[in-house]
C-alpha cells in the first residue's frame, strides 16, 4: 500500500506514518522540515521523505508524482496552521498564509491526488479539520475556525463528485489530542484541555475511520455534543468582546 502523509513528520502525522510503516506499507512523509524526522525515521524501511510546503503547488506536484509511480492508494494531509486570533494579533501576512496551507494547500493536494486516482480507479484522501470547523460562523469567530469549516466542505464537494469512481474521502475532526505541538502551545501542560485524548487513542479511531472509508469522525463525543449545543445558542451570546 502506497501512502502520502503530508504533515507526517510531527503530531497525528507522524503517529500515523508510524502506524502504516508498522503494518508494511510504504510511506512518503512529507513536512516543510525534514530535520523534525525523528532519527529512527531517516534511511528507515518503507519511508520516502520529501520536503516542501503544501502551500508551493509546484513542489506540491513534483512530489505527488515522484511517489506515484507506483501508484497512490492514499493521501493523509495533516498539515496544518493554527493561530489562536481571539489572543493574538493578526499581522497582514498571517491570515493569508493560514489560507494557503489550510484551504489552498488542501485543495491542490486534493485537485493533485485525485487526478492519479481517478486513473487507477481507486482509492483514498483523508483530511484533518478540528472540532472548530463545526462551530458555525459567529461575531469575532477566528480565521483558524473559518478554515476548518472550508476543510469540512472540501472534503463533502470531492466525494461527492469521487464516489462513482470507488475513490473515497473521509474527514477527521478531532478535539484536543495529547500533542507535542499542543503542549508546547500550553506551557509544556495540555492536561487542562477540555476532554482531550491522548495520540495513541486518536489514532486508533482515525485508522479505524479510515479503514472502514467513513465520510467523517467527528470525536471526542462529549466535544461533538458541547459544539452541537453551541450552535443552538443565539448568535449575540457567542460573540466575541474585545
Amino acid at each position: 500500500m502506497n501512502i502520502m502523509i503530508i504533515g507526517g513528520t510531527s503530531g497525528i502525522g507522524l503517529a500515523l506514518a508510524r502506524y502504516y510503516l508498522q503494518h508494511g506499507a510504504s510511506v512518503a512523509v512529507c513536512g516543510r522540515d525534514l530535520q523534525r524526522l525523528p532519527p529512527d525515521l531517516h534511511g528507515a524501511a518503507g519511508v520516502l521523505p520529501f520536503q516542501f510546503d503544501i502551500a508551493d503547488r509546484s513542489a506540491l506536484a513534483q512530489a505527488i508524482d515522484d511517489f506515484a509511480v507506483q501508484g497512490l492508494d492514499m493521501l493523509i494531509v495533516t498539515a496544518g496552521i493554527y493561530f489562536n486570533t481571539r489572543s493574538h494579533l493578526l499581522d497582514e501576512a498571517t491570515p493569508l498564509r493560514m489560507l494557503q496551507t489550510n484551504v489552498s494547500g488542501l485543495g491542490h493536494a486534493f485537485e493533485l491526488a485525485a487526478a492519479k486516482m481517478l486513473k487507477q480507479k481507486s482509492g483514498q484522501l483523508v483530511a484533518i479539520s478540528s472540532i472548530a470547523g463545526l462551530l458555525h460562523d459567529y461575531p469575532g469567530a477566528s480565521v483558524y475556525s473559518a478554515t476548518k469549516r472550508s476543510v469540512l466542505s472540501l472534503c463533502d464537494t470531492y466525494r461527492i463528485a469521487l464516489k462513482p469512481f470507488s475513490i473515497a474521502v473521509t474527514a477527521i475532526v478531532p478535539g484536543y489530542v495529547d500533542t507535542a505541538k499542543l503542549r508546547a502551545l500550553n506551557a509544556g501542560d495540555a492536561s487542562h484541555k477540555p476532554f482531550i485524548m491522548s495520540e495513541q487513542k486518536a489514532v486508533g479511531l482515525i485508522v479505524d475511520a479510515i479503514a472502514k472509508r467513513k465520510d467523517r469522525l467527528v470525536f471526542p463525543w462529549q466535544m461533538k455534543w458541547l459544539v452541537g449545543v453551541l450552535n443552538l445558542l443565539p448568535r449575540w451570546v457567542l460573540r466575541v468582546r474585545k
